[in-house]
C-alpha cells in the first residue's frame, strides 16, 4: 500500500515538472515589463528631448533674421564711407587737369584768398570802433598784401623771360615762396639761380623750386 502511494506521488511530480518546462519553453523571453512609473520616464524624457531641439523652420528663420542685420550694418558702413566720399570731393580735385588749368585755378584762388583779407582788413579801417592801432595794423597788412602779389608777378615774369619757361607761378605764404616751373626739365643750376633771384625779390626767405613737367 505504502509502495502504491509513492508510486503516485513521483509520477505526480514528474507531471508537474513536465508541464511547467513545457510552459517555460513555450513562453516568450524578450518580452519586457513596463510599469506605470516607467512609462512616465519615458514621456518626460522624449519631451525634453523635443523641447531641447530647434525646428529647422526655427532655425532658418533665425539664420535670415541674423544675415540681415549684417546686411544691415554692412550698409549702414557703406553709407558712412559714402558720406566721407562726398566730403572729400568737395576739397579742389586736379586729377583731371591740364597744367595751364592748374596754374590758372592755383592764381584764381590764391586772388579770391587775398580779396577776402583785404575786405576784412578794410572792415577794419572803416569800423568806427577800431582804434587807432588796430587802423594802422590793417593799413600795413593790406599793404603786405598788394606789395605780395605785386613782387610774384614781378619774379614770375622775370623767370620766365629769363630762363624761357613756359609758364612760372610762384606763391608767397608768410616766410616761405613756393616756385614752380613748366618745364622739361630742371638742373640743379638753374634752381639756385631762381632761388637767388626769389631772395633778390623778397629778401631772406626760405625757397622752395619744383618742377611741373609740361602737358603739351
Amino acid at each position: 500500500m505504502v509502495l502504491k502511494k509513492q508510486t503516485v506521488w513521483l509520477i505526480t511530480m514528474l507531471s508537474l515538472l513536465i508541464v511547467l518546462s513545457v510552459f517555460y519553453m513555450t513562453s516568450p523571453n524578450d518580452v519586457e515589463v513596463v510599469g506605470p512609473a516607467d512609462d512616465e520616464e519615458n514621456q518626460n524624457e522624449e519631451t525634453e528631448e523635443t523641447q531641447g531641439e530647434l525646428p529647422l523652420d526655427e532655425e532658418n528663420q533665425n539664420d535670415e533674421e541674423g544675415t540681415d542685420d549684417e546686411k544691415g550694418t554692412e550698409g549702414e558702413e557703406e553709407g558712412t564711407e559714402g558720406e566721407g566720399a562726398e566730403s572729400e570731393g568737395s576739397e579742389l580735385d586736379v586729377s583731371g587737369m591740364t597744367v595751364d588749368e592748374l596754374f590758372a585755378t592755383t592764381r584764381l584762388e590764391k586772388e579770391d584768398t587775398r580779396s577776402e583779407l583785404k575786405e576784412q582788413w578794410k572792415s577794419v579801417l572803416a569800423s568806427s570802433d577800431s582804434s587807432a592801432e588796430e587802423k594802422n595794423e590793417a593799413m600795413e597788412k593790406i599793404h603786405e598784401i598788394e606789395t605780395a602779389a605785386q613782387k610774384e608777378s614781378k619774379l614770375e615774369n622775370t623767370i620766365q623771360y629769363e630762363k624761357d619757361y613756359r609758364d612760372v607761378l610762384v606763391q608767397k605764404e608768410e616766410d616761405v615762396v613756393t616756385i614752380t616751373v613748366i618745364a622739361d626739365e630742371l638742373s640743379k643750376t638753374e634752381a639756385n639761380q631762381i632761388m637767388q633771384m626769389a631772395r633778390d625779390e623778397f629778401g631772406i626767405m626760405d625757397v622752395r623750386v619744383s618742377l611741373q613737367e609740361d602737358d603739351v
